[in-house]
C-alpha cells in the first residue's frame, strides 16, 4: 500500500490505545487531573466496572469556559510550555493527551467552572467530536463523566477482563492515591454502596485502618528518612506481615505512582534474609526529590521514570528501609538449653492479627529457628510444586479417590522434635512427619469425604465473629459466599466491607474464621477466573491449610497418635493437599549405611 496519513479518528484511537488501557486508566488519568486543579474532595462514580460509566467530580479550580474546547483537544495542556519545561515537572500530567484519548473512545461531557464565573459550561464529546461548549449552572470545580467506554472500539472491550477484576484494578489505583495524599478527601461509590471514603484529614495511619483494617495499621513500621534533596516517607510492614504477591508494594515519587523496578529491587534487597523464599512486604513509600533528577516523560502512561542517579537513589531506598526494618525488630535471645548454641525466639511475640495469608504461622505468630533454615514449610519446596497444573492435578486426584503415591503402613510414635515434627518407627525403617502438612491432609480428605456425602456438619459460633476486609477483597468475597456455604460456613454481609461468621464446620472447630476468610481471599485474588475448575477441591485445601496445627505447636502424645491414626487412614498420606511431602522415609539400610554397618558411608 502507499505511504498516507493517518485519518484523525485512526490516529485518535491509536493514541487512546497507548493512555486508556481499561477503565481504571480513564480513572487515573482524571484523578490526576482533578489532584492538579488543587481539587480536597474527589468524588468517583462507576458503574458496570467502569464499562458503562465512569465520574469523576472535584472542588478543584475549574477550567474557564472560553477554554473548554480546548481542553478536549490533543497535545492541548496548561502545564508547560517549552521543551525545557519537560525537566522541571511538577505535576502529574503535562501531555494533553488524556481528555482527548478517553473522549475519543466514549461518549464522554465535561461540566466545569471557575471561582470567578457565574455559571458553569459544558462540553460534550462522542467519538473525538466535540459539540458547541453550552452554559449551565454549576458549582465550582470539574465534573468528568465518561460514558460507554470503547463503544467504539469493539476489540478493545472484548480484551477487558471480568467485572470484578476491572473493579478491583480502580479500587487499587484509588487506594494508593488515596494514601499519597492524605489532605484530600477521596470517595468511590459503586452503584448505591460506597466502597471507600477517606477523612481527608491528612492521617495515612487512619487511613491503612480504613484499607487493610485496623490491627493491620497498627503493625505498619514508619519511615522517615532524609539525605541531600531526597525525602523517604511512608511505612513498611514487619517481617510478620507480609503476602504472596508483589501486589502491595507501592512507591510515589513526587506524588505521582510509577512501578519502577529498580525500586522494588531496593526494598526487597531491604528485606534480603527477613522474609521467607515466596513473601513480599506491603509497603507505601513516597519518595521526593528534585523534578530536575527524575525523568518521568519514558513512558506513555508514565508509569515508569528515570533517576539521574539511579546508584544513588536505590542505595538511599535500600539504607532508609534497613534501618527501619532494624529499629523495630527485636534480636532473638539464645536458649542454649534447648538448641545447644543456635538462636530461638525465647518468647512468642503477639502481634495481632496477620495479614499474611499463604504461609504457616506458628503459635504466636513466630517460627523456631535454626541457624538460617526454619522448622516447618519449606518455601522451595512449595515453590516447586505451586503452579496450578500440578495443584489441580493432584487435587482432581484426591477428589475422585485416586492417589499415585504409596500409602504408608503403620507407625509407633516416638515422640516430637521441635515442637513440628513427629518421629515414628515402621518395619521398614524410620518416619518424620511434618505435623502441619499432614494434619491439612488429614482434614482435607475429612471434608471432601463429608462434602460427597453431602453430610458436613456445621457449628454454631457462641458470639458470631466480625470481620473486616479491604473494599477490594469484601467484593471478592461476596461473590463466593456460595461456595462458603456449601462447606458449613455461616457468613453474613455486616456493614460496608464487614463480615459476620456465624458458624463454621465441625471439623475446624477451635479453629480461627477471620483466617479462613482471609485466606480464600487471598486465593480469589491471586487468580483472575477464581476456582473454576477445581472449586471445591481448592477452596477446601486453602481453608484446611490455615486451619491445621502449625509448626511449632506441641502436641501432646495422645493427639500425636491421634494424627498417625488419621494419617494411615488417609488415601494420599505421603502428601498435603498441595503437593508437598508430609513424611521422610529413612529406611534400615540407609541408616546402616551412615553408621558404617553395610560398608562405606
Amino acid at each position: 500500500m502507499p505511504i498516507r496519513l493517518l485519518s484523525s479518528e485512526v490516529s485518535s484511537q491509536i493514541a487512546a490505545g497507548e493512555v486508556v488501557e481499561r477503565p481504571a486508566s480513564v480513572v487515573k488519568e482524571l484523578t490526576e487531573n482533578s489532584l492538579d486543579a488543587g481539587a480536597t474532595t474527589i468524588s468517583i462514580s462507576v458503574a458496570d466496572a467502569g464499562r458503562t460509566l465512569i465520574e469523576v467530580a472535584d472542588d478543584g479550580h475549574g477550567i474557564p469556559a472560553g477554554e473548554l474546547e480546548l481542553a478536549a483537544a490533543r497535545h492541548a495542556t496548561s502545564k508547560l510550555i517549552q521543551s525545557d519545561d519537560l525537566f522541571h515537572i511538577q505535576t502529574l500530567g503535562f501531555r494533553g493527551e488524556a481528555l482527548a484519548s478517553i473522549g475519543s473512545v466514549s461518549h464522554m461531557s465535561i461540566t466545569s467552572r471557575v471561582e470567578s464565573a457565574k455559571e458553569g459550561a459544558r462540553l460534550k464529546v462522542d467519538g473525538g467530536i466535540a459539540s458547541k461548549v453550552e452554559k449551565i449552572g454549576a458549582p465550582v470545580g470539574t465534573v468528568v463523566r465518561v460514558e460507554n467506554l470503547f463503544y467504539n472500539v469493539p476489540a478493545r472491550l472484548k480484551f477487558l477482563k471480568t467485572d470484578t477484576t476491572e473493579r478491583r484494578a480502580i479500587d487499587s489505583l484509588v487506594t494508593r492515591y488515596a494514601l499519597a495524599y492524605p489532605n484530600v478527601r477521596f470517595k468511590i461509590t459503586d452503584g448505591k454502596q460506597v466502597t471507600l471514603q477517606t477523612a481527608g484529614d491528612g492521617d495515612r495511619r487512619s487511613i491503612l485502618a480504613s484499607l487493610y483494617g485496623v490491627e493491620v495499621a497498627k503493625q505498619m513500621l514508619e519511615v522517615m528518612a532524609t539525605e541531600e534533596n531526597m525525602t523517604l516517607t511512608g511505612f513498611i510492614s514487619p517481617v510478620s506481615l507480609t503476602r504472596s504477591n508483589r501486589k502491595e508494594i507501592t512507591f510515589f515519587i513526587n506524588g505521582r505512582w510509577v512501578q519502577e523496578i529498580s525500586l522494588n529491587s531496593a526494598l526487597l534487597q531491604a528485606y534480603h534474609t527477613l522474609l521467607m523464599v515466596g513473601r513480599y512486604p506491603l509497603t507505601a513509600l513516597f519518595l521526593d526529590m528534585a523534578p530536575e533528577d527524575v525523568d518521568v516523560n519514558v513512558h506513555p502512561t508514565k508509569a515508569e521514570v528515570r533517576f539521574r542517579a539511579q546508584d544513588k537513589v536505590f542505595s538511599f531506598v535500600q539504607r532508609s528501609v534497613r534501618k527501619a526494618l532494624l529499629a523495630y525488630t527485636p534480636v532473638p535471645a539464645v536458649s542454649p538449653q534447648l538448641w545447644g548454641s543456635r538462636s530461638v525466639p525465647s518468647e512468642p511475640r503477639t502481634v495481632g492479627i496477620d495479614w499474611s495469608i499463604g504461609h504457616d504461622e506458628s503459635v504466636g505468630g513466630e517460627r523456631l529457628t535454626v541457624g538460617s533454615e526454619e522448622f516447618g514449610d519449606s518455601e522451595e519446596q512449595r515453590s516447586a510444586v505451586s503452579s496450578q497444573a500440578v495443584e489441580g492435578d493432584r487435587l482432581s486426584s484426591a477428589v475422585n479417590g485416586q492417589s499415585s503415591f504409596a500409602g504408608v503402613p503403620l507407625l509407633r510414635l516416638i515422640g516430637q522434635i521441635g515442637s513440628t515434627y513427629i518421629v515414628a518407627e515402621g518395619p521398614d525403617g524410620l518416619y518424620l512427619i511434618d505435623q502441619h502438612a499432614a494434619h491439612e491432609r488429614v482434614l482435607f480428605e475429612k471434608l471432601m469425604a463429608q462434602r460427597e456425602n453431602k453430610s458436613i456438619p456445621s457449628q454454631s459460633l457462641l458470639a458470631p465473629e466480625i470481620v473486616t476486609l479491604p473494599p477490594q477483597s469484601s467484593k471478592i468475597l461476596l461473590e463466593q459466599l456460595p461456595f462458603l456455604n456449601k462447606f458449613g460456613f455461616e457468613v453474613e454481609e455486616f456493614g460496608t466491607n464487614t463480615f459476620q461468621v456465624r458458624s463454621m464446620p465441625m471439623l475446624f472447630a477451635g479453629g480461627s474464621p477471620s483466617m479462613a476468610l482471609k485466606a480464600l481471599v487471598e486465593d480469589f485474588e491471586e487468580d483472575e477466573s477464581p476456582l473454576q475448575a477445581e472449586v471445591e477441591a481448592r477452596l477446601a485445601a486453602r481453608v484446611c491449610k490455615r486451619l491445621a496445627v502449625k509448626g511449632g505447636q506441641a502436641l501432646t502424645s495422645e493427639e500425636q497418635k491421634s494424627l498417625l491414626n488419621d494419617l494411615e487412614n488417609c488415601q494420599s498420606p505421603r502428601t498435603c493437599p498441595h503437593g508437598r511431602p508430609t513424611m521422610i522415609h529413612l529406611t534400615v539400610d540407609m541408616l546402616e549405611r551412615q553408621f558404617g554397618r553395610k560398608g562405606a558411608r
